[in-house]
């Protein structure tokens, strides 16, 4: 796992292989320093501390003292045509020297259109002309934090028929060119793949899980669309569900141990209740492990 550390360490380096971990969120703060080993890591939206000082930065500070930190930016644009904002990047950047994430991250996704910021992660046509943009802003992104970042699959709610890849190709071919790694979000399969009426199933049998350094879960919203059929929005306002879980499960027992983050961003519970779940994901990667270890015993013994 890459650090990212650019002069005199200010924290503590900690492991996170095979840990769960959940979002930090500051109505959390006193519950969590009042206990011990809580979770595995925290993970924060680089966005929210984009500023010099302040109460976010002294909490953040804190929790980093105690616990691996992870920083996932949700504003970059990296899929967008146009240039990337050189004043955000910087500030990301600066985020990166600070805190020394065990992983940052970033969304296959745009937001920006020349000087307008949308409030959302909005998807792209899996062209070549696309996959050149993509990779040449990762390449950009990389060069200037100074570590490897994880790129994010998205939840979609409209395709474009203009596409010459399927996601799973051009996310495959954007680790190739760039040599970052991937951020497997399970409810963003679920989710895209129940709007689309394609098999989660296949979609995981076909993504590069051997390029995965980091599996986000998180709850969503279940509506209705137009013509009355099942469309989910990827909301992080509520528990990981049963569907999602079992995914999960499926993708650890192949790819190992990830560093697992449960998200949780909106009707924010009190903390114990994401603790829960981010123990119940650490459970399931600790029942891999333990089936790892009796697999290599089985192994060895018959040899």
């Amino acid at each position: 796992m890459l650090h990212a550390m650019t002069g005199t360490t200010r924290f503590p380096a900690f492991s996170i292989q095979g840990r769960a971990g959940a979002s930090f969120k500051h109505t959390h703060l006193d519950t969590i320093l009042a206990g011990s080993d809580e979770v595995g890591f925290f993970e924060v939206h680089a966005e929210n501390y984009m500023g010099a000082g302040g109460p976010p930065h002294a909490a953040l500070e804190r929790i980093r003292r105690d616990y691996p930190v992870l920083l996932h930016g949700v504003c970059m644009s990296i899929g967008g045509p146009q240039a990337l904002d050189k004043r955000h990047l910087a500030r990301f950047a600066e985020l990166v020297r600070r805190y020394e994430p065990a992983i940052v991250s970033e969304h296959l996704a745009w937001s920006t259109h020349d000087d307008v910021f949308y409030n959302d992660l909005l998807p792209l046509p899996y062209t070549s002309a696309t996959l050149a943009d993509v990779c040449d802003h990762i390449d950009e992104v990389q060069t200037t934090i100074g570590c490897r970042l994880l790129l994010e699959n998205p939840s979609t709610y409209v395709v474009f028929e203009a596409s010459d890849y399927s996601e799973t190709d051009f996310i495959r071919e954007i680790a190739r060119r760039t040599g970052c790694g991937l951020l497997l979000d399970v409810n963003n399969v679920f989710v895209s793949a129940t709007n689309h009426g394609f098999s989660a199933l296949e979609y995981l049998s076909d993504f590069p899980l051997d390029k995965v350094g980091e599996v986000h879960l998180a709850g969503h919203r279940e509506q209705s669309d137009d013509e009355g059929e099942p469309l989910l929005i990827d909301s992080h306002d509520g528990p990981v569900c049963d569907a999602v879980w079992k995914l999960f499960d499926m993708v650890i027992a192949r790819a190992g141990p990830i560093p697992t983050l449960v998200e949780w961003d909106g009707d924010i519970p009190e903390w114990p209740v994401l603790k829960a779940e981010a123990e119940a994901a650490q459970a399931i990667l600790d029942c891999h492990v333990r089936l790892g270890v009796e697999t290599e015993i089985h192994h060895a013994a018959a040899e």
